[in-house]
């Protein structure tokens, strides 16, 4: 005959017991008092993401190229919590050096990098420019691993073992399958920067920092404006989707806020596609 034991709880289920609380959906997806910098965050999904951030309590930094716009969003977003505009060309390496003056002048560490900032540029093969195809690669590639690298100090200053700063790349669908278009640096830059995230993850890891990247769909940017601005090429593309839509500010927000969160913790050199099932299909 089976008997149950009505006896103490054994270690395990202690354990168990007091996790209960870190479980709950405030504590395993917060991110307040955190520090983010968002690249790219004047407009498009880089502003969806600061947006999802300052909501959540987060301290956050905003850079772009254009300084009025990137001035512009900060000024809007603060009226919800802390963002403050840092406009740098991160491509150049002036642009570089002036943003981690400023920066640290604000913070002496950063908990969440968002790098997002991105470029495109098409042209008919036979015809593509060296110089197109060097801006996007300097954007799109170089930039992101060399304010990674500078900001290694900073992102290692709050970093623990059960709490480790996150690194986030926005990369895009477009690196993960071939693209119909003649974007050929953009799809290369992307493709590029999801292996950046892995690679650049297993040697970061030991410093309790987690690299990872999300491949973005269509959502309303700058890049996507030339086919979602017409009414029927924006049918097009919503039917075109699995999903039968293009992306909403809370999808990308929302696994920005995942993979920076405590429920995110265990993720790294993973690449997440944001894309309403695209990715599928090929």
């Amino acid at each position: 005959m089976r008997h149950e034991s009505l006896g103490a709880p054994t270690r395990g289920a202690h354990r168990l017991i007091s996790h209960d609380l870190e479980m709950q959906i405030n504590e395993l997806f917060s991110l307040d008092g955190k520090v983010a910098i968002v690249t790219g965050g004047s407009r498009g999904i880089g502003e969806m993401i600061a947006t999802g951030l300052v909501a959540n309590g987060v301290r956050t930094y905003i850079t772009a190229r254009k300084a009025e716009a990137c001035d512009a969003t900060a000024a809007a977003l603060s009226a919800f919590g802390h963002c403050v505009s840092i406009p740098a060309d991160l491509s150049t390496e002036e642009g570089l050096a002036s943003f981690m003056t400023t920066f640290l002048t604000y913070e002496d560490r950063v908990d969440i990098l968002v790098n997002n900032a991105g470029a495109a540029w098409g042209a008919p093969l036979g015809e593509f420019p060296d110089h197109g195809f060097s801006k996007v690669l300097d954007i799109n590639l170089k930039a992101p691993f060399m304010l990674t690298q500078a900001l290694l100090p900073q992102l290692k200053v709050g970093a623990t073992h059960a709490d480790p700063s996150r690194v986030i790349m926005i990369g895009s669908i477009d690196g993960l399958r071939v693209p119909v278009g003649d974007n050929f640096s953009y799809s290369a830059s992307k493709a590029g920067i999801h292996m950046l995230a892995r690679h650049l993850g297993r040697f970061v890891v030991g410093e309790h920092i987690t690299v990872n990247s999300i491949a973005p769909g269509p959502f309303e940017s700058k890049m996507m404006a030339y086919r979602l601005a017409d009414p029927e090429d924006r049918k097009q593309v919503e039917a075109a989707n699995p999903r039968g839509r293009i992306g909403s500010p809370e999808d990308v927000a929302g696994t920005v806020i995942f993979l920076a969160s405590r429920a995110g913790a265990y993720i790294t050199g993973a690449v997440i596609p944001v894309d309403g099932g695209i990715s599928t299909l090929n």
